[in-house]
């Protein structure tokens, strides 16, 4: 190891003892600021607009956050939202263009920045040269954001479903708007017929509901609302129970503000000691090489978690039931492979164990023991019930991350299923993405799947740090709570100060022109409504815009159309499927 790793004594976070500055755009550095401090970082001034951390026997690594290229014109969050296509797909339950009234890629990109900085220490502490320096920009964490339904847009066939307006929450008769949750086709039956909704209408909701964490949009049976418009939200809730579905009230920022915690997006726990890892150096451009991480998720938090680890250069083995992922043949495919399922899990190893029988159970902790990170997504007490966790695979490899990427974090008593949607609806995600003058309602787009998964990385990357200024093996747990958290942060502290927390009417909305749709920068917003762009082209647009001093940009509307965008920092490649694959988050050099 090298000497880093050797200093065991007085290490009880990752960053213990290492100093940082930060400079740059202030909705990224405030994120990648708090996250450090939270890992044990202590702040010292700024120096050339970067990010810096150093100490301890470690050499200074640094990283740069942006909004995108220079001369992009993608210069703060609307503008990103826009080039990239965030905007179009949380736009499309409304058929049309919305910006996110929060800021969500200058969040992703913090995020993403703190990684890069981990990653570099980490590889420091392997004993190899690593990289000394990341760059990271909001385009680049906007096309990972949309990288799913990018994917979609380049497969062979076309959506399993419609791309339509509509979608939940529901409203109860007396007021109620509340968000309804089930993965199983018998317990969504059930409900709405205990409601008594009408049996085709039940048929013809199913499946747009079921594919709305894939599409963005939920193109409803408008009788399913009104069966809720009829009822109380008491019967709805009775309905809910008998069914095995689950609803959940839309709370305020107001109400998530009163019951924060203030507690991390994250916690790791350090193990009992273990051996040290002999590992081969890493490589400055891949810090996580000669690493193995053995990765039992699914949908999106977990793998793509794994995924960011595999493109930092570790070695990724996927645990799937027998006969495979069932998410490879969700629709649409690209090569007879889900393209979907392709953004999250290309270039992954599989390995087929059936977690029910002892004996397959048995080969999993076989493999556990030589990994170095264990990562999984199951549902709360699952791991434990079949014990795979973190104290029992800790006696089969005492070095293990053993890392949880879950809904809660037992943070939230009564907690409903920890799934995307809900987690928004209990949070008052749903509030702030929204602005005034349009009723709230969880983004389609899965938010916090996506961050979630940037926050189990992050979470990761300090476990294996700690691990190796420790010695001990590192329980780490992220959560989609965790996620929302960090995201809601300067309205929760809008609240805390005694303002409005919702953006106000609205706000980044694109503008409308003859062959499509430009989005202005927020400092230009009110200046740019006042102009009539109906009339004129896109291009003409801009430049009347920009002839009287105004920022704006045009919106991304046709995914296929950014892999040709000139405006984007990084090329959208193709995979051996010939699916489209969006560039690296982070440049390390």
């Amino acid at each position: 190891m090298a000497s880093p790793a050797t200093t065991y004594t007085a290490v009880r976070r990752p960053l213990d003892a290492l100093g940082f500055g930060i400079a740059g755009p202030r909705s990224m550095t405030a994120v990648v600021a708090d996250h450090l401090r939270r890992l044990g970082g202590r702040v010292r001034d700024a120096d050339r607009g970067e990010i810096a951390l150093g100490g301890a026997g470690f050499a200074p690594v640094t990283a740069r956050a942006a909004w995108g290229a220079r001369g992009s014109g993608i210069d703060d969050e609307a503008t990103a939202q826009a080039a990239t296509g965030v905007m179009a797909v949380h736009g499309r339950r409304h058929g049309a263009p919305r910006g996110l009234g929060v800021d969500y890629l200058a969040t992703a990109t913090g995020v993403l920045a703190v990684q890069g900085l981990l990653a570099a220490l980490v590889a420091q502490a392997r004993g190899g040269s690593g990289p000394r320096h990341a760059d990271v920009t909001a385009d680049r964490a906007g096309l990972l954001a949309v990288s799913q339904y990018l994917a979609a847009s380049g497969a062979d066939e076309p959506e399993a479903v419609e791309l339509a307006p509509g979608g939940p929450p529901f409203t109860s008769a007396d007021g109620v708007v509340f968000e309804l949750e089930t993965l199983d086709p018998g317990a969504w039956a059930d409900f709405w017929r205990a409601l008594g909704a009408p049996a085709e209408a039940i048929r013809a909701g199913w499946r747009p509901f079921q594919f709305r964490y894939a599409t963005a949009c939920a193109p409803l049976p408008r009788s399913l609302h009104e069966v809720t418009r009829a009822q109380p939200i008491e019967r709805i809730r009775q309905a809910a129970d008998a069914s095995g579905a689950e609803v959940c009230r839309l709370r305020t920022l107001a109400e998530r503000a009163h019951e924060d915690d203030g507690a991390d997006p994250w916690t790791l726990r350090a193990l009992r000691p273990g051996a040290p890892v002999a590992r081969p150096p890493a490589s400055p451009a891949r810090p996580l090489e000669g690493m193995t991480v053995l990765e039992a998720g699914r949908r999106i938090q977990a793998p793509l978690a794994a995924h960011l680890l595999g493109l930092l250069g570790a070695r990724i083995i996927r645990v799937e039931p027998p006969g495979g992922d069932p998410l490879r043949g969700m629709p649409p495919a690209r090569a007879g492979v889900s393209a979907r399922w392709l953004a999250l899990n290309r270039g992954k190893e599989a390995v087929e164990i059936d977690i029910t029988s002892p004996g397959e159970r048995g080969r999993l902790r076989e493999l556990a023991a030589q990994a170095d990170v264990f990562l999984h997504n199951w549902a709360p007490g699952k791991a434990a019930a079949l014990a795979l966790d973190a104290e029992h695979l800790a006696a089969a490899n005492p070095s293990l991350v053993h890392a949880y990427t879950g809904g809660w974090a037992d943070r939230i008593a009564h907690a409903p299923m920890g799934t995307d949607f809900m987690v928004q609806a209990r949070t008052g995600v749903g509030e702030a993405v929204h602005p005034a003058d349009e009723p709230p309602a969880p983004s389609l787009m899965t938010l916090l799947d996506v961050l979630g998964g940037l926050h189990g990385t992050e979470a990761v990357l300090a476990g294996l740090l700690l691990r190796e200024r420790t010695g001990h093996g590192v329980r780490v747990e992220s959560s989609l709570l965790g996620a929302a958290d960090t995201l809601l942060a300067p309205a929760l502290e809008r609240v805390r100060q005694g303002h409005d927390p919702r953006p106000p009417a609205g706000f980044r909305r694109p503008l409308r022109t003859s062959d499509g749709w430009i989005a202005p920068s927020d400092a230009s917003a009110t200046a740019a409504a006042a102009h009539d762009l109906s009339g004129l082209c896109t291009e003409d647009a801009l430049h009347r815009l920009r002839a009287r001093g105004l920022t704006a940009t045009a919106v991304t509307t046709d995914l296929t159309g950014l892999a040709h965008d000139p405006r984007l920092s990084g090329p959208i490649s193709r995979d051996t499927h010939g699916a489209p694959a969006v560039p690296d988050p982070w440049s390390l050099a």
